[in-house]
């Protein structure tokens, strides 16, 4: 076995997905997992405790998510490496996933191959994605951001609310509202409501439950 296997901390709630990926990086001869998280906080005191090389993080946590935790563990540790697992392709969900200073971000339809490679690649200091994210990242790039009011009105919108509803539920002006769709429609490039939740969930703006 390498004398200094690359050391791996897995983040996920789900205990089938830790051990589907504990069991092939076990088998490696140049890594291990030193340690498991199910959630935010303890993926930070198992930071913590076992500086581990790199960290796999799943990006849907209990409570706090899986780029909130990697911004916890970036905060304290700035050189941490992080590798992102998500189900969401979002170019939303891959933007905040860049915003928390992750290495990489692999979609959960990966192979074991490529996940293992990600492993040795982000350790090297490599930036890993799965096929078309940086492309998803590229025309996030060139969208405006949406302020945190326009995001609660955009998932009223979501689920089918209409603006008067919307302004009895925020405590807003019914005209105040309807500034704060069209901005939205204008941010997102879309022509009505409709469209606006369609590309709300598409890119991983808004997730349903």
């Amino acid at each position: 076995m390498n004398q200094n296997p690359i050391s791996v901390l897995i983040v996920d709630d789900h205990f089938m997905a830790r051990l589907g990926l504990t069991v092939p990086i076990n088998g490696e001869p140049d890594m291990r997992v030193v340690a498991e998280a199910e959630d935010a906080a303890q993926a930070l005191a198992q930071f913590r405790k076992h500086r581990p090389d790199v960290v796999t993080m799943d990006y849907r946590l209990p409570g706090a998510s899986g780029t909130e935790a990697a911004q916890s563990i970036r905060r304290e540790f700035p050189k941490a490496r992080i590798l992102m697992l998500s189900a969401y392709d979002g170019e939303e969900d891959v933007h905040r996933a860049e915003e928390a200073g992750v290495q990489g971000y692999l979609t959960k339809d990966a192979t074991r191959a490529e996940v293992l490679s990600a492993i040795r690649r982000v350790h090297a200091g490599d930036k890993v994605y799965s096929r078309g994210i940086e492309d998803k990242i590229k025309a996030r790039g060139l969208r405006a951001d949406l302020i945190l009011r326009e995001l609660e009105i955009l998932k009223h919108i979501v689920e089918g609310r209409a603006n008067k509803e919307i302004a009895d539920a925020m405590r807003l002006s019914e005209p105040l509202v309807k500034l704060h769709v069209r901005k939205i429609l204008e941010k997102l490039g879309a022509v009505d409501r409709t469209r606006a939740a369609t590309l709300a969930i598409g890119r991983g703006i808004i997730h349903l439950d």
